[in-house]
């Protein structure tokens, strides 16, 4: 099972006790407006997508990590590795991304959260190149992409809701080693 920890931050498997502060996550419109079509989920649909993320672990060896603050203990949200299927035009692909509860935005936690992803998709994954995907005007996300080193590779629209998005991308051959990966499989 893999875990990396931050200066900060455990990113880590979920567990039972995730889903409900995960939900809450998911109810708050104003972090879901970027979000897919921008509805909130319910609790339901909420452990369903939890249930998927669980599921893609054990058949790729990544996907979406629970981030939890070191000092606490409290779930902040998610960020960690993904399969786009949502945009078939990028396929095959994996997806860098992040989603936190607003009481943790500001404070730099998605960028380290996501480098510390990037990174495991990048050394321990031996990934070849890791996108991201963002609504258009969605500026706090793209500022976190371009920390990550991440650029516009091109714009597309969300088939079945018509959303505009820009697609962004990172090549191993680009990206900037700096230490030994978290290890463990992928």
């Amino acid at each position: 099972m893999v875990t990396i920890e931050t200066s900060r931050l455990i990113l880590r498997r979920w567990r039972e006790r995730d889903v409900p502060v995960m939900a809450e996550v998911n109810a708050d419109p104003e972090v879901m407006r970027w979000i897919g079509d921008g509805k909130v989920l319910s609790p339901e649909r909420t452990r369903a997508a939890i249930e998927r993320i669980e599921r893609l672990w054990d058949t790729e060896g990544f996907g979406l990590f629970a981030v939890e603050l070191r000092e606490t203990g409290e779930l902040a949200g998610f960020t960690g590795l993904s399969v786009p299927s949502f945009l078939p035009e990028v396929l095959p692909a994996v997806e860098i991304g992040w989603r936190l509860g607003r009481p943790f935005w500001g404070r730099g936690i998605a960028t380290e959260a996501a480098t510390a992803a990037l990174r495991f998709g990048f050394e321990s994954c031996e990934l070849e190149r890791i996108i991201s995907i963002a609504r258009i005007g969605n500026t706090a996300s793209e500022r976190v992409m371009a920390k990550l080193g991440l650029r516009a590779e091109r714009e597309a629209t969300v088939p079945g809701n018509g959303t505009a998005v820009r697609v962004h991308e990172l090549t191993r051959a680009r990206y900037p080693a700096r230490r030994p990966g978290p290890g463990g499989p992928c």
